[in-house]
């Protein structure tokens, strides 16, 4: 099953959880996606650790500029917002994640 998810904190009024299952569910989607509400940026390392099937995540706040030195590579959108609120992550052959991130607002 592959997992998406939200980064940031608190979460408890966050619909998008809610959103994405029901949306995975009616299409037929295997996957899921979860709240990882992290107080500290800094968690986001055992988030990636002990999550190997997620794929994505978006950000929210605090985290849109923070998540920013965790990137690999940042699209010129993100670079000219200063802010990312959408993050490809892309595990090479030995399972190390390298993030791509995005805005889309």
């Amino acid at each position: 099953m592959k997992t998406y998810g939200l980064i940031g904190y608190p979460l408890g009024h966050s619909f998008s959880r809610g959103y994405f299952t029901d949306f995975f569910g009616r299409e037929g989607i295997d996957a899921e996606y979860k709240n990882f509400e992290l107080p500290h940026i800094e968690a986001l390392a055992e988030v990636l650790q002990t999550e190997p099937t997620l794929l994505g995540f978006n950000v929210t706040i605090p985290h849109k500029i923070a998540v920013m030195q965790y990137l690999e590579r940042m699209s010129d959108e993100a670079k000219g917002i200063n802010a990312v609120n959408v993050v490809k992550v892309v595990r090479d052959a030995g399972g190390k994640p390298r993030l791509w991130g995005y805005n889309s607002d």
